[in-house]
């Protein structure tokens, strides 16, 4: 049979995707999100599935049966500013931008399941940092009482074998009425997926104080970044569209975080990429055979005694540039 999905804060379909990869046999009937140029992107994406530009803090149980009556699945990737580390001003469930989550968990569902009508389950994705809000021991709790059991995940790519250390959290709830879910340990949110590889406690293979796999942890061999690069048709092409601009690395250069192809991980990548800096995500040295401290203190010792832009020209041979859209999607998807 086949299970039918709402995907809420649906952006350009990342979990979509996921569904469509997985080996569930799922369908979307219908997308919702307010932002205007992710709804056009997703309906180019999926230009099958429904979606509705809608303030999901307005919607209603009337209203979503009115989309579709016999909802198996939730799909909820709800803001991540309120809980992001990134944000220092973040607040949790009082930001505003928490308040459609909260009105779908503490109004829309409860309601949905008093008419018997609720989906038997429920995806959450969001930031590294969810777990330690008010918002989680909420949704948990609210969960509890309506009768369902759940499942807490912290993932990054890493552990599948890609090079970005992006953790992210995740939430499976299933209604008692269906069978139960493979059980949690001791409640604690799990840093691997039961049933994937080993099925044991992952750490980083990329760290030399990594156990071995014989003492019990799951590792994995994480690809390196070089495989997910563009080749250029043409020498220089990609720097000249790319590369970093001199009075950016006059400004902040020191703030970059610096990866090389060779690498095997990257930094989150943020909406603000190529327009802020720090912790807006990793940035590319294509010139392997330099060291970079040592190119970045040269560059510092001669701003004493040159204009910038003259010392600046001393990190042009470290061929600084930004990931291309394309490398960025190969990362992603």
């Amino acid at each position: 049979m086949t299970i039918k999905a709402l995907e809420f804060y649906s952006g350009i379909g990342g979990l979509h995707l996921a569904l469509k990869r997985s080996a569930v046999d799922g369908e979307v009937v219908c997308a919702l999100d307010w932002d205007q140029a992710a709804a056009q992107v997703y309906k180019a994406n999926f230009p099958a599935t429904p979606v509705r530009r809608v303030d999901i803090s307005t919607l209603t149980a009337s209203i979503l049966q009115d989309i579709s009556p016999d909802i198996d699945l939730w799909l909820l990737s709800p803001a991540c500013q309120p809980y992001t580390v990134l944000n220092s001003h973040g607040k949790g469930e009082h930001d505003p931008r928490a308040r459609s989550f909260l009105h779908l968990i503490q109004t829309v569902l409860p309601s949905l399941v008093r008419d018997h009508k609720s989906p038997g389950h429920l995806l959450v994705e969001n930031v590294g940092g969810f777990e330690h809000s008010t918002t989680r021991q909420l949704l948990l709790s609210i969960l509890h009482d309506l009768g369902y059991n759940c499942i807490e995940f912290l993932l990054t790519p890493l552990q599948f074998g890609i090079p970005n250390s992006r953790l992210r959290y995740y939430l499976l709830a299933r209604h008692k009425s269906f069978a139960a879910m493979v059980p949690g340990q001791n409640d604690m949110i799990m840093r691997y997926i039961p049933g994937h590889g080993s099925g044991m406690p992952w750490t980083d293979p990329r760290s030399s104080t990594c156990a071995s796999t014989s003492s019990g942890i799951s590792s994995v061999e994480v690809k390196h970044i070089r495989e997910f690069l563009d080749i250029e048709d043409e020498p220089g092409l990609l720097i000249s569209k790319y590369g970093i601009p001199a009075q950016v690395l006059i400004k902040w250069g020191s703030l970059f975080d610096i990866v090389l192809p060779e690498d095997q991980r990257t930094c989150c990548f943020t909406r603000g990429y190529t327009k802020l800096v720090e912790r807006a995500g990793s940035i590319l040295q294509m010139n392997e055979d330099i060291d970079t401290t040592q190119a970045f203190r040269k560059y510092q010792e001669a701003c004493s005694s040159l204009n910038p832009i003259n010392a600046v020209q001393l990190l042009q041979p470290l061929c600084l540039r930004y990931f291309t859209p394309e490398e960025l999607l190969r990362l992603f998807f």
